[in-house]
C-alpha cells in the first residue's frame, strides 16, 4: 500500500549551525522538495536552516506554507516572501496545525525546539493520534546518537519494536520519501483496565 506525499512537514533549526555544511544540505532538500512537487509546511521563520529550506523551495518554484506563533512574527522573524503564513496564538497550536497540513513529518538538525516537535509526532503514534511517517534527516550523522537512545529505550522495554520501527533515520532525500510513500502506522498501544 503506498500513500502520496504532497507535503512535508520540516522541523529545522531556527540557527544556521557552525558547520556551512548543514546549511548548504538545508537548500538542496528545499530543492528536491521542489523538484518532487511537494509542498514544504514549516514553522514560518526566516532565519537559519528553517529561512534556508523555505527559500530554497521558492526558489525553485515550490510551495510553502508557513505557521508561526503571534509572539514569534510580532518579533520580525517571519519570511516576508510567503504567500501563505498563518499565524497561530501559540506553540501547541502551531504544531497541531503543521501536522494537520502535512502528509508526512521529518526533522532535519535543529536544536531543541525540533527535538521536541518530532518528539511529539513520535509519541502520538503510540497512542493512535498520529498516523502519518515521522522521520529524521540524518545528515552527516547528526541524530546517530538519538538513534542510539532510542534503540535503547527499546532494549530496556520502555519502547516497543513496532513503535521503534515506525521512526526513520534516512540519509538521503530519496530515501526519506520512499519510507514515506509506503509508510503504515503500527497499532496503537493498548492497556488492559484495572477492575
Amino acid at each position: 500500500m503506498t500513500a502520496s506525499i504532497h507535503r512535508i512537514a520540516v522541523y529545522c533549526g531556527a540557527n544556521a549551525g557552525n558547520d556551512p555544511h548543514f546549511i548548504r544540505e538545508a537548500k538542496r532538500f528545499g530543492e528536491q522538495m521542489a523538484q518532487h512537487h511537494i509542498e514544504l509546511v514549516y514553522g514560518g521563520g526566516k532565519y537559519g536552516m528553517m529561512g534556508a529550506v523555505a527559500n530554497a523551495v521558492l526558489d525553485n518554484g515550490g510551495q510553502v506554507h508557513g505557521v508561526i506563533t503571534q509572539e514569534l512574527a510580532d518579533r520580525g522573524t517571519a519570511l516576508e516572501r510567503l504567500s501563505d503564513l498563518q499565524i497561530v496564538p501559540n506553540m501547541d497550536i502551531r504544531k497541531q496545525k503543521m501536522m494537520n497540513l502535512a502528509d508526512g513529518m521529518v526533522a532535519l538538525p535543529g536544536g531543541y525546539g525540533t527535538l521536541e516537535e518530532i518528539s511529539e509526532a513520535i509519541s502520538w503514534t503510540t497512542i493512535g493520534d498520529n498516523h502519518k511517517p515521522a522521520a529524521f534527516y540524518n545528515y552527516e550523522g547528526f541524530y546517530d546518537p538519538l538513534h542510539n537512545m532510542l534503540r535503547r529505550m527499546y532494549y530496556k522495554g520502555f519502547a516497543e519494536k513496532s513503535f521503534l520501527d515506525a521512526i526513520y533515520f534516512a540519509n538521503h532525500f530519496d530515501e526519506l520519501i520512499d519510507f514515506m510513500t509506503h509508510y503504515q502506522a503500527p497499532a496503537h498501544r493498548q492497556y488492559k483496565k484495572m477492575h
